[in-house]
This record gives structure tokens, C-alpha cells and sequence, in this order.
């Protein structure tokens, strides 16, 4: 799940892609930090997340190869989200466990796609695992993060990561129909989570805006 990037907006043109920061014109790390760092990117991750669960949860009865392939495409794509926001982060201790993450979906969407998981419990097991992980980096971030903003959202994504791991990895599935219905159902939450954070990051950015003297 992403979250949201700093303890506080980032304003000016060194934060902003193609601005002329201290770094280079064209710096493919300041292009993807301004990038990372607009709200509109944490909302195409949270759509990312979203869009895929209503997917399952709509064709409930698809064979379990195109499940795979479905949560395959979820985890590449939310994986790129990811790799771009961690730039968006200026303290390399905390890009780490953001570059982590992106590298922990990218591995498990390509494991879905390459290999055509024949088992419930193949599919079960690397979603699983995905998650548990990603939430306990997420709660990471947001305990290290002394002045983190909106830490409340952070820690409800990081909290339903966590505990979608664990229900995916504990709950035995005997059918393709089970394991689409739980995590479409899942997916949607962490979908719904992320909306939030995308448009508290929006509120805290707009606040962050300098004002403009009066009369001009």
C-alpha cells in the first residue's frame, strides 16, 4: 500500500517534476520525487488496488489461472506505484523500506504471471505473504516518522495489511470461489484506505501552499 511521503508538503520547483532543483534539468530521481509526491499519484495507487478487487468480486466463478493473472497485474502495477513514491522520500532510511516494498510486489506479480499456479494455497501464499509484509514495513514508516502527516491513515493501511495477511495465510480455502471473494473483498478495503490517504495528502498539501500577499 502506499502512504502517504512526508512529514510535511513539499513545496517550490525543486519538488515539482521538470523544476530546477539543485539537481540536474531532467534528474530521473527529481522527476519521479515530484512525481511520488503529488496526491494524484497515491490516488492512481489507491485506483490501482481498488480496481482489481471489484474485478474478482464481480466474476467470482474465473478459473483460478485467471485469478493469478489478475492479482498478477495488481502487484506489478502497484509495485511501479510504489518504486516512483519512494523517491518521493528525501531521508534514504525511510525510501529503504519503500524501495523494499515496490521490489516485494514486482517479485510476487512476477512469480504470478511466469508460473501458472495450479494450488489455492500457491496464490494464497504469496498474497499473503505480500501483504503481512508490506503492513509491518507501513507501520515501520509510520512509527520511525516522528513528524509524519496523517499518521492515522498510515497506520489504519499499515493495520489492514497486516491483518489481510495474516486472515489469507490462516484461513484454509478449498475453492477458487472462496479465495476470489476474500481477497477482492480485502483488496477493495486496502483500496478504500488508500483513497483516504490520496486525499488527505491533497488537504495537506493545499495547506502547505504559501498565500498570496494581498493585492497581487
Amino acid at each position: 500500500m502506499t502512504v502517504s511521503r512526508g512529514s510535511a508538503p513539499h513545496t517550490g520547483p525543486e519538488h515539482m517534476p521538470g523544476g530546477t532543483g539543485s539537481g540536474p534539468a531532467g534528474d530521473p530521481a527529481d522527476v519521479s520525487a515530484g512525481l511520488g509526491g503529488s496526491w494524484t499519484w497515491i490516488l492512481c495507487s489507491a485506483l490501482a488496488t481498488l480496481v482489481p478487487g471489484i474485478i474478482v468480486l464481480v466474476w467470482p466463478h474465473e478459473s483460478l489461472h485467471v485469478l493469478a493473472v489478475v492479482i498478477g497485474l495488481y502487484l506489478l502495477v502497484a509495485g511501479a506505484f510504489r518504486f516512483v513514491a519512494a523517491f518521493a522520500r528525501e531521508s534514504q532510511g525511510e525510501r529503504l523500506p519503500r524501495l523494499l516494498v515496490a521490489v516485494l510486489f514486482v517479485l510476487a506479480g512476477v512469480l504470478c504471471l511466469r508460473h501458472p499456479l495450479q494450488t489455492i494455497a500457491a496464490l494464497s501464499l504469496i498474497v499473503g505473504i505480500v501483504w503481512l509484509l508490506t503492513g509491518m514495513l507501513t507501520a515501520y514508516t509510520a512509527i520511525a516518522v516522528k513528524d509524519l502527516a496523517h499518521r492515522g491513515f498510515v497506520f489504519a493501511a499499515a493495520a489492514l495489511g497486516i491483518v489481510a495477511g495474516i486472515v489469507v495465510l490462516a484461513l484454509p480455502t478449498q475453492s477458487a470461489v472462496v479465495l476470489t471473494r476474500l481477497l477482492g473483498l480485502w483488496l477493495v478495503l486496502l483500496g478504500l484506505v488508500e483513497l483516504g490517504v490520496a486525499f488527505a495528502w491533497r488537504s495537506a498539501l493545499r495547506g502547505a501552499r504559501p498565500k498570496s500577499p494581498s493585492g497581487t
